[in-house]
């Protein structure tokens, strides 16, 4: 099923939860924890999301190696990468941490 949602004065975690919700399936009735729901979210008018309190929230990526912590902030990432990034990124952080997770992250779709 095909969901699309107008982030236009949205909060960035509000509106991360609702698509991890939808992403994982909890909307439905027949959500099994193991199975990808099969559900797509696409993500409107991204620009006109309400950023404007956390622009000093840090990502942390780790390589493995001894000293290869890196942190980045939000207001920076956004420069670097967009908005499809940073909330693509929020999502990723709230779905679980399983096998399934990158493949219901290919079913996130940020337009500008």
């Amino acid at each position: 099923m095909k969901y699309t949602l107008d982030a236009t004065n949205k909060k960035l975690g509000r509106l991360a939860t609702e698509i991890a919700t939808i992403l994982r399936g909890k909307n439905s009735p027949d959500y099994t924890p193991n199975k990808l729901s099969g559900n797509i979210v696409e993500v409107i008018n991204a620009n006109k999301l309400d950023l404007t309190d956390k622009l000093d929230d840090t990502y942390k990526t780790y390589s493995g190696y001894p000293g290869g912590l890196k942190h980045e902030t939000r207001g920076s990432l956004l420069k670097r990468r967009g908005i499809s990034e940073v909330i693509t990124r929020t999502v990723r952080g709230m779905l679980a941490r399983t096998k399934l997770r990158e493949d219901m992250i290919k079913n996130l779709n940020v337009t500008e």
